[in-house]
């Protein structure tokens, strides 16, 4: 009974987190929840006695892909503010 309560939790976060980050509007946060979305992943896979999948989706899915992916939102975040106001000087000296 609690082993059935324990895994209707986990598919249950697995797809909030998965809605979650298809409907961020805030890049930041859906890439915050797909780090959980790995992080629950390899729960499930320990769950389905996987242990060798559960390591490897931690170490890439939610460690390697995030920290990739919040490099390129860090870049894309700093690219739009810095394209923005080389666009408004050239603008107004041009």
């Amino acid at each position: 009974m609690i082993e059935w309560l324990v895994d209707s939790i986990l598919v249950l976060a697995l797809l909030t987190t998965a809605v979650g980050v298809l409907w961020s509007r805030n890049l930041f946060r859906a890439v915050v929840m797909f780090i959980a979305f790995g992080l629950l992943m390899a729960l499930a896979w320990v769950r389905l006695q996987a242990p060798d999948i559960a390591l490897a989706e931690a170490a890439i899915g939610a460690g390697l892909a995030g920290v990739l992916l919040l490099d390129a939102a860090r870049h894309l975040g700093y690219n739009r503010r810095c394209g923005g106001e080389d666009d408004d000087q050239g603008g107004a000296s041009g």
